[in-house]
């Protein structure tokens, strides 16, 4: 049975920095791509970073390019996200997911995902 289990969240002031984690288990962890995503109150879920089987492939999506970093330990089974200079439009519940080898910012292409942690950023 795979696990996804995110951590990290909170409440924090805008301009701070938060980690989140993400601990995986029940599958052969470094032959799956990872990724991070977010989902605001009525909006869709977005991508926000992934990172490949690997980790020599790393994509952002625009709106954390230069405020995010992704990150994974293969021997630890766990996927990072920092994420750093926080602002209000930050706030939502952030997911890791994982895909079978392929990298994809396209959460329709991932199998297995999180119940997800809040990160919420006040002006």
């Amino acid at each position: 049975q795979v696990q996804l289990v995110e951590s990290g969240g909170g409440l924090v002031q805008a301009g701070g920095s938060l980690r989140l984690s993400c601990a995986a288990s029940g599958l052969t962890f470094s032959t799956y791509a990872m990724g991070w995503f977010r989902q605001a109150p009525g909006k869709e879920r977005e991508f926000v970073a992934t990172i490949s089987a690997g980790g020599g492939t790393i994509y952002y999506a625009d709106f954390v390019k230069g405020r995010a970093t992704i990150s994974r330990d293969n021997a630890k089974n766990a996927v990072y996200l920092q994420m750093n200079s926080l602002k209000p439009e930050d706030t939502a519940v952030y997911y890791c997911a994982a895909r079978r080898l392929i990298i994809s910012t396209n959460p329709s292409d991932y199998n297995y995902w999180g119940q997800g942690t809040q990160i919420t950023v006040s002006s």
